[in-house]
């Protein structure tokens, strides 16, 4: 199995939903709108590694949104970063929070949607220190979201409690 795939069920083990689409601003929209039609407001985060085009065409999407006060985030359905890189054996992205917008956009939506290039997924989460490695996290702040925000504290599993109902993942191929 390789690295792509035990990263898929990784993610899926923990509730995230996983697509593969290729590396194109326009499938990448098309991806988000056939998922997420309902989305009546959608911020996108600025991306620090993916190039800023391919967030270009999510842009246009209805209902995304330029001002970013406290008071429409609060109120954002879908929130779009990019995932800098990917822990295949947990299933676990992991996101930068030191670019604006980030943290808001993974943790206060419903939704939460990923961006994360096939090629930046690595084997386990001691690979992201390693000197050279793909998605180094040496040099930012970050944090590791493994699946929609979920707790057990009170009694039952109960999703969306501290953070998003749902984590979807789009794996950029190509």
């Amino acid at each position: 199995m390789s690295m792509l795939e035990r990263f898929e069920n990784g993610a899926r083990a923990v509730a995230a939903t996983v697509e593969r689409v290729p590396k194109d601003g326009i499938r990448i929209a098309q991806a988000i709108a056939r998922r997420f039609p309902d989305a009546r407001r959608i911020a996108i985060a600025e991306p620090r590694r993916l190039p800023r085009e391919l967030f270009d065409e999510c842009r246009k999407l209805p209902g995304v949104f330029d001002r970013k006060g406290k008071s429409e985030l609060t109120e954002m359905d879908v929130g779009i970063t990019e995932a800098f890189a990917g822990v295949a054996r947990t299933g676990s992205i992991c996101v930068d929070v030191d670019t604006p917008l980030t943290g808001y956009a993974s943790l206060l939506g419903r939704i939460h949607v990923a961006l994360l290039a096939a090629e930046d997924i690595v084997e386990r989460p001691s690979d992201l220190f390693r000197a050279g490695s793909t998605g180094s996290a040496a040099d930012r702040s970050f944090v590791f979201i493994t699946g929609p925000s979920a707790t057990a504290d009170m009694g039952p599993l109960v999703r969306g409690v501290h953070g998003p109902h749902e984590l979807h993942v789009l794996i950029l191929e190509g």
